[in-house]
């Protein structure tokens, strides 16, 4: 199967993805962990949501998501047999006797009734929480907009960007400081940042194993550069210009 990640809150370019995989009747699995509330429009001209458009969809209720059930998650798919299957594989793969048997290997992946109530009833305030990711991130574009050196990632034309998380490319030639620097000043002012994430290729598991990859420069360069910011739904205009204050005092100190 493919595994396409949609990152930050945009989906990938799903209709060039989809025909290659169509072609060669691969399965598509969308990673949307990131893109709940997203939509793909593409050259269908119908706006669909993030993890419906390929074999299945998964997405993420970490703490850190727009919607949290402090862990665990959910898996999609419009292939009654296949969910029927995960179903199953979630609940230990216990066949359906009256005593523990088992063909196959399976898991312990169910959530609780508990944690998926608290899930559900945060849904009706999915519009609003994405509504305010999208504020914080014209917030950081429209105050940092003349601070050289710094760019965001850009809304594609196929789809909508739920903006779980904003996300800076730093230019260290422009800015006259690189990612780690800026995050140390950060840190220090009291403000939490992160690199974004450290590329599959670079991890020291699979480096170990002899694995290799196919190009991988692209995703070397962003985690070389890219710094995340605070994001919450719940983050205050007053945090983000005293963010946006705290980086401009940086970049103009360099």
């Amino acid at each position: 199967a493919v595994i396409v990640v949609h990152l930050f809150g945009q989906t990938a370019q799903m209709d060039a993805l989809l025909a290659i995989c169509n072609r060669w009747n691969i399965p598509l699995i969308e990673d949307a962990a990131e893109a709940l509330g997203a939509s793909y429009t593409g050259a269908g001209d119908i706006a669909r949501p993030a993890g419906t458009l390929g074999t299945m969809g998964i997405f993420s209720f970490d703490g850190s998501k727009v919607i949290t059930t402090s862990k665990g998650g959910m898996l999609i798919a419009d292939d009654e047999a296949l969910v029927t299957h995960a179903r199953k594989l979630a609940r230990q793969a216990r066949e359906p006797v009256d005593h523990y048997e088992h063909e196959e290997v399976g898991y312990n992946y169910r959530m609780s009734n508990l944690l998926a109530a608290v899930g559900r009833a945060q849904l009706p305030a999915l519009a609003d929480r994405v509504a305010a990711r999208r504020a914080v991130f014209a917030a950081y574009e429209e105050r940092l907009r003349d601070v050289p050196g710094i760019s965001f990632q850009p809304t594609a034309p196929w789809g909508t960007h739920a903006r779980w998380l904003t996300a800076i490319l730093l230019n260290p030639a422009d800015a006259g400081l690189d990612r780690e620097a800026l995050k140390a000043i950060l840190t220090a002012q009291g403000v939490e940042s992160r690199a974004v994430w450290k590329p599959m290729h670079q991890q020291p598991v699979y480096q170990r194993m002899g694995l290799h990859s196919v190009g991988g420069a692209v995703a070397d360069d962003l985690f070389a550069r890219g710094l995340c910011l605070p994001s919450s739904s719940s983050l205050r205009m007053s945090q983000v210009d005293y963010i946006c204050d705290v980086i401009r005092r940086a970049v103009t100190h360099r």
